[in-house]
């Protein structure tokens, strides 16, 4: 248990993104006693019904709706605090050539607009540590991309005065970290462990393309957290989405007892920080006074 509480907050393009990167790292911190929010940028209004079980008449008409139900759950499940951000999502185009994003997406809107909204968040929430995704957006969804973008505006403004002041009293996060989602060495032990068990794996074709297309995260990764006992949670906010999650996919492939024990962590990469520490960490909040 900490001594006192420290705040913090992940930005996400769309509901289920906080299941998959971070989640029980979030639901740790809040078990300690300390405060989280998970900031959604975007209502996943554009996503596709990810879950066979769920592909049936009136869902895709009910789905701006129903993520929102899904997210309430999620949130519930790890115990973080959550607010929406209110944009549009973009969706995901597909193609060659790419067809034009759609008029009034995220991905389309002022940068510079959407980071003064995050940096009033920020100001309220208070918060010591951010965590968003890295220039390459975990993947190079367009959402993800303008994540990115304007998390690392926010970072920079917050904390300066000058900077419009009608956002609120300025407040300078401490350290800013990167969450890569996926990391190779975890699937493949994943994987190895059901195919020794006599099982089908689902992550086959997607280790095939991270080594045709993917470097290592790993060599990026500062900070592993121990969050073993919290996969629980994470495996409920994930179950929480069920548009977005196939029972029989990846997330869900292998138990939690066999995470537990072949990969205790989550991983995440201090990307800048206005307090000194000491690399590897094993605590996003290392170095912050209490």
């Amino acid at each position: 248990m900490t001594v006192s509480a420290f705040r913090l907050m992940a930005i996400h393009a769309h509901p289920d993104d906080e299941a998959s990167k971070g989640a029980a790292t979030m639901a740790k911190y809040v078990a300690e006693g300390n405060e989280v929010l998970v900031v959604t940028c975007t209502g996943g209004e554009r996503g596709d019904i990810l879950n066979p079980a769920m592909d049936r008449p009136g869902v895709k008409d009910r789905l701006n709706e129903l993520r929102r139900e899904e997210m309430a759950r999620s949130a519930a499940a790890l115990g973080v605090e959550h607010e929406w951000l209110g944009y549009v999502d973009s969706g995901l185009p597909q193609g060659d050539p790419l067809p034009p994003l759609p008029d009034g997406c995220f991905a389309l809107e002022d940068s510079q607009e959407v980071a003064d909204h995050l940096i009033g968040v920020i100001r309220r929430a208070k918060p010591h540590v951010i965590i968003t995704y890295d220039e390459n957006g975990g993947y190079p969804h367009p959402d993800h991309l303008k994540v990115h973008e304007v998390s690392v505006l926010a970072w920079e403004r917050a904390g300066d005065a000058a900077y419009r002041p009608d956002l609120g009293e300025p407040w300078e996060p401490k350290k800013l970290y990167y969450s890569h989602g996926f990391v190779r060495q975890r699937m493949l032990l994943l994987h190895n462990q059901l195919l020794e068990s006599g099982l089908s794996s689902p992550y086959g074709p997607m280790l095939q393309r991270w080594s045709e297309n993917k470097a290592d995260i790993m060599a990026r990764v500062t900070t592993q957290i121990h969050c073993a006992d919290y996969f629980g949670h994470r495996e409920a906010a994930l179950i929480a989405h069920a548009t977005q999650i196939d029972p029989a996919g990846a997330f869900l492939a292998s138990p939690v007892e066999v995470q537990q024990r072949l990969w205790p962590t989550e991983e995440f990469e201090l990307a800048a920080t206005r307090v000194s520490t000491t690399l590897p960490e094993d605590d996003l909040f290392a170095g912050l006074a209490h």
